[in-house]
């Protein structure tokens, strides 16, 4: 396959490494490279060897999830035919999704391709990255290719849906290439808040194409934990890297990431300051690394530790099986056992650092759960930050907490959390070792997609026109000669309800909404389907609009309305259901907007006999 490097528009060869700018023009304002050029620029070391007079083969790449965004992540790559997957997760719904669980990627253009893929890579077992597999899975059983803990996170996952058995496991490590079709693809080890965390160096006859799925650089990991192998980046960078695909989450914050160990200093000030009380840490179910620093600091005070919540005591299980997580047998106690030891001696390790309704600290804060009751002999610590979105369920139960008398550490107060991801000097650092011909960057809203392109930019080697800001379900084709926008595929967000997976949409939403706001009115009436005549009603029932007993005039003026749209229309037509319940509809609807300002949902229903 030849990559055709003619402008059409001018009818001469483009300069090769340069994007073009009718595919800019064609993806849109969020699309594109940043527009701020430097004066000067600093001299790098030559362009890599592979940059010879050959025919340049070109690859795809194509994100149908994770940009402008946070969550969601799945990437597709192509090249002369053959296709590989990174991530396949999911993203929680904003406070207006009323009643929607997750949301998940469109797999449509995935199950459109499904002979081509060859594999499925994760980078690590955040719910952004592995969530949406049980939903993929159930339709394509593709091979899932991850680090043992991965694996083990993910197996956990599908045991809920009925795959575990059926799912095709392929454990890798790092620096354990890969051979699949025209790819290899060698895992790079890279510190994030989980352990068995890969970034992914996929080299196909297009080039090299380092993806870091979400890392950060901790000079002291915690439980023995390897760098960031920068070392093994650096020697891709100088073999010539075709683009660079790097995690933008933190793009907008100056300096270094803290490491690990500044929580565990802040955490063992606090066991201290607790004194008496039992002390309860709520975190991520998937947070080893933080799980195993308070099961050691409970060690370390004398204390005994119970888990809770499922999907706690699940990952917690699993991860000792797997040799990620100590903890002698001696310390851990059942959630049964909490109550038969005195405060001081018991540490409490939970689900709900993010305010889920239905978590464990969730039902302590309302005084439902059944193990434990919440009072002044309890200190409670939130150990992670809210995820955007999730701030007013975090201090819900903060506050419900606190009413039960207990102390509450949560946010920012100390240091009990440290983010995963890289900060700019950290962004910084990859983009110079890795030297890569293009940059894209992923992994974040479109501001923090903005500031890391204008990071990679200041850098000054990089060429502006060679640093894209890509979509959601753009098909680009990269080559060494260029990269352009060939087509745009299905790439939205299909919501899950329940069992239900796709079936709300827009519309239901949309009602969702207005109920909400307004409440409903219902107004049922009995006709006879010979003569058209109304047998009985209206009859009006309100729900979420106004309390009737109260409301009595209105609801009484509002029946009257009815009445009369009623004899209109059997004036009209008197066998058309639809046009009565569309008069009785604008009748009402008038009628109550002029009266209190508000516009319930209206529903009309009629009844023939």
């Amino acid at each position: 396959m030849q990559e055709n490097n003619r402008d059409p528009s001018h009818g001469a060869r483009r300069p090769a490494g340069t994007v073009h700018k009718a595919a800019l023009r064609r993806s849109g304002p969020a699309a594109g490279s940043v527009t701020r050029r430097l004066t000067s620029k600093p001299q790098r070391r030559p362009r890599p060897a592979y940059e010879t007079e050959a025919p340049a083969i070109p690859m795809h790449i194509c994100p149908l999830g994770g940009l402008g965004e946070v969550g969601k992540n799945i990437t597709l790559y192509e090249c002369q035919g053959d296709m590989i997957l990174v991530d396949c997760g999911l993203v929680f719904p904003d406070t207006d999704m009323f009643g929607i669980d997750m949301v998940i990627p469109d797999f449509t253009f995935v199950l459109e391709h499904k002979d081509q893929i060859k594999g499925l890579f994760i980078t690590h077992g955040h719910e952004d990255h592995i969530g949406s597999l049980p939903y993929l899975l159930n339709r394509f059983n593709v091979p899932i290719y991850a680090a043992k803990l991965t694996i083990g996170l993910i197996r956990n996952k599908l045991e809920e849906h009925g795959l575990a058995d059926s799912a095709q496991f392929h454990k890798i490590r790092p620096r354990q290439k890969v051979h699949l079709g025209c790819f290899t693809v060698e895992p790079i080890h890279v510190n994030h808040s989980i352990p068995d965390s890969l970034a992914f160096a996929i080299e196909c006859p297009a080039g090299v194409v380092l993806h870091t799925g979400d890392f950060k650089i901790d000079y002291t990991p915690l439980s023995g934990d390897a760098v960031t192998d920068l070392s093994t980046i650096a020697e891709y960078g100088r073999r010539g890297v075709l683009a660079l695909l790097a995690d933008s989450t933190n793009a907008e914050r100056p300096g270094f990431t803290a490491t690990e160990q500044t929580v565990a200093e802040g955490v063992r000030g606090l066991f201290a300051r607790a004194r008496k009380k039992r002390i309860i840490v709520a975190t991520f179910a998937s947070n080893i690394y933080r799980v195993q620093q308070i099961i050691d600091l409970a060690i370390e005070s004398g204390r005994k530790v119970a888990v809770n919540g499922r999907s706690m005591v699940s990952n917690t299980e699993m991860a000792r099986e797997l040799g990620y997580l100590h903890a002698p047998d001696n310390v851990l106690i059942d959630i049964e056992e909490v109550n038969k030891y005195p405060p001081e001696k018991v540490v409490l390790i939970t689900t709900g650092s993010q305010g889920e309704p239905l978590s464990a600290l969730s039902r302590m804060a309302q005084s439902s759960h059944r193990n434990v009751k919440v009072g002044p002999e309890d200190f409670i610590i939130i150990s992670a930050r809210p995820i955007p979105g999730n701030e007013k369920t975090v201090t819900k139960v903060v506050n419900g907490l606190l009413a039960l008398g207990a102390e509450v550490i949560y946010e920012n107060m100390y240091d009990t959390h440290v983010s995963g991801h890289a900060c700019q000097e950290e962004q910084k650092l990859i983009l110079t070792l890795a030297h890569p011909q293009y940059f894209l960057p992923v992994h974040g809203e479109f501001k923090q997609l903005k500031r890391h392109a204008e990071t990679a930019e200041h850098l000054g080697y990089i060429p502006k026109n060679n640093i894209y800001i890509a979509e959601n379900g753009q098909y680009l084709r990269i080559s060494r000669d260029g990269l352009t926008l060939e087509d745009t595929v299905p790439a939205g967000g299909v919501m899950v309800d329940g069992y239900g997976v796709g079936d709300v949409g827009n519309v239901v939403l949309r009602d969702r909404h207005h109920l909400s706001e307004d409440g409903i009115i219902m107004v049922t009436v009995v006709v006879d389907g010979r003569s058209g005549e109304v047998l009985a009603g209206p009859e009006l029932v309100s729900r979420g609009f106004v309390y009737v007993k109260e409301s009595e005039e209105l609801m009484d003026g509002a029946r009257a309305q009815v009445e009369m749209a009623l004899d209109r229309a059997m004036d009209e037509n008197r066998h058309d259901w639809n046009a009565m319940k569309n008069r009785v509809r604008e009748a009402l609807s008038g009628y109550i907007y002029r009266r209190t300002k508000r516009d319930p949902m209206i529903v009309p229903i009629v009844m023939e006999v």
